[in-house]
């Protein structure tokens, strides 16, 4: 299969309609991975649902799109790209009227679970489909068009769903997305380029493997900070499975004469490095908005408005440097954007580590737009260059890869900065506790009532401990996001300027 046919269809002559109807339906899709949780709050009263059932809210969803993910390769082939996207935008939006009219968690969970299943395929063929009716020398301002759409999603993302959740109802959370699925559906119904139907063989066993894998890796992610990580059977047992099941797969793909995904698309350097870099960067970008909102309401005692405020410099700062470096990338070496983006991002790390409870909004919004500017130099380049040498047969497969690795470097960036975050603070907690004692001349001076035994002095005092101790493991999380980030520098080196492809 070639591109050509495709590319030279007649209506590519409505590029900018369809990379519009496009970035609308991908933008739908990244938005319902962050915006619905500021909502669990408002969804645990409606819905009888206690605080650690409620989470099933998120994970259904995130565990359902990242299982279905991979197959959006075969899917494409066989039901034609075209139909698989339609299909996947008419069943999202279903789907998200039904979550907008849950009555009960039970039933909550299920259409989430739905609308993950119908989600998958959405942001992997969004880059193919851009790939494909854009010509070569306008793939870096493709790639950026898409990539601003990705990273800003989950940037704003929680503060509009805070902002219904507070004005209307969480419910407006999901039924926003009718509008706005109607306009890209129609939009892609009339402008999409029809796709040829490539029908290959069902690799079940290859599929159910990778899908438990992927299924129970998700599920250590999601329970391990409830259940005490390795410390719980439970985990343990996941970990088997997905250990097992994972290695299963690795070799049956190399001996399979027809397997799920082809090994020998791996063998592109610029792709399998590219996978690498797109975990790493996963790993940053939410991580550090997950940091970020509770720490802004936690310690700084900013509302949910507010802190959406604080933030939005950082989607601005992503989309200048994408508009920018969406031209830049056909010029400059894409291995000096990729690693100027990486030390500004190290540097925006850098500028965390330094706040303090005292601080006001400044330094997270310069801290925010350098680190949207580094992380857009990453982005772009990183997508452009990773498919640039890549057999076209194989775009639909190494996009729905490129989806998943960065879904579960998120998952995993999330889930070890939180874990970090929750242990650092017990333990800064102790030692900081230690000096809340009689015996100690500077307490006698800050707070003579609580050497005193005064309830309410006690009290200050340890609400201070508290949010000190919160603060400082803030900070080693971020400085331990900085070292990550340095640590992938040397990987851009294994990155090669594109060739032209064949066929």
């Amino acid at each position: 299969m070639t591109t050509p046919p495709e590319v030279k269809s007649p209506e590519v002559k409505h590029r900018g309609l369809i990379t519009f109807a496009i970035m609308l339906a991908t933008i739908m899709q990244v938005l319902d991975t962050t915006i619905a949780n500021v909502a669990l709050p408002s969804m645990t009263g409606d819905l009888g649902a206690s605080q650690d059932t409620i989470n099933w809210v998120l994970t259904s969803y995130i565990v359902a799109s990242a299982i279905l993910t991979p197959m959006t390769g075969w899917l494409a082939d066989r039901l034609g790209k075209r139909e698989l996207f339609l299909g996947s935008i008419v069943g999202f939006v279903v789907t998200s009227i039904a979550c907008g009219l849950a009555w009960s968690l039970p039933s909550m969970v299920a259409f989430r679970l739905l609308q993950g299943v119908f989600g998958a395929a959405i942001v992997p063929l969004s880059q193919t489909f851009l790939l494909d009716i854009n010509p070569r020398e306008k793939a870096g301002q493709a790639m950026a068009m898409w990539g601003a759409g990705i990273m800003v999603g989950p940037i704003i993302g929680p503060t509009l769903g805070g902002w219904l959740t507070e004005s209307y109802s969480w419910r407006w959370v999901f039924l926003i997305n009718l509008p706005v699925g109607v306009l890209a559906f129609l939009g892609c119904a009339f402008f999409l380029p029809r796709s040829i139907r490539r029908p290959r063989v069902f690799d079940l066993p290859g599929f159910a493997m990778l899908a438990i894998a992927i299924g129970a890796l998700q599920l250590i992610l999601d329970r391990g900070g409830e259940v005490d990580w390795f410390a719980a059977v439970e985990i343990w047992i996941y970990t088997v499975i997905s250990v097992s099941a994972f290695w299963i797969f690795v070799v049956h793909i190399l001996h399979s004469p027809k397997p799920f995904l082809d090994p020998r698309m791996f063998a592109d350097r610029n792709f399998a490095t590219g996978l690498v870099f797109i975990f790493v960067v996963g790993i940053i970008l939410l991580a550090s908005l997950a940091l970020l909102p509770p720490m802004l309401s936690r310690i700084l005692g900013y509302p949910v408005i507010t802190t959406g405020m604080v933030m939005a410099p950082r989607g601005v700062g992503t989309m200048i440097s994408m508009l920018v470096v969406g031209r830049l990338v056909r010029r400059v070496d894409a291995r000096l954007l990729v690693i100027t983006g990486l030390c500004l991002t190290a540097l925006s790390l850098w500028e965390m580590t330094g706040f303090t409870p005292q601080m006001d909004a400044l330094p997270v919004i310069r801290s925010g737009v350098t680190q949207g500017l580094g992380l857009g130099l990453v982005f772009v380049p990183l997508s452009t260059v990773a498919f640039s040498t890549i057999d076209p047969k194989y775009r639909a497969d190494a996009t729905s890869l490129f989806s998943l690795v960065r879904n579960i470097g998120s998952s995993i960036g999330i889930s070890l900065v939180s874990a970090v975050l929750t242990r650092n603070i017990q333990i800064n907690h102790a030692e900081l506790g230690a000096f809340i004692n009689p015996f100690n001349p500077m307490l006698r001076q800050v707070s003579p009532g609580a050497v005193a035994g005064d309830a309410t002095a006690l009290s200050q005092m340890d609400n201070l401990v508290n949010m000190q101790a919160a603060m400082i493991a803030y900070v080693d999380d971020f400085w331990l996001m900085m070292w990550v980030t340095l640590a992938a520098i040397p990987l851009a080196m294994m990155l090669r300027r594109p060739t032209p492809l064949h066929g």
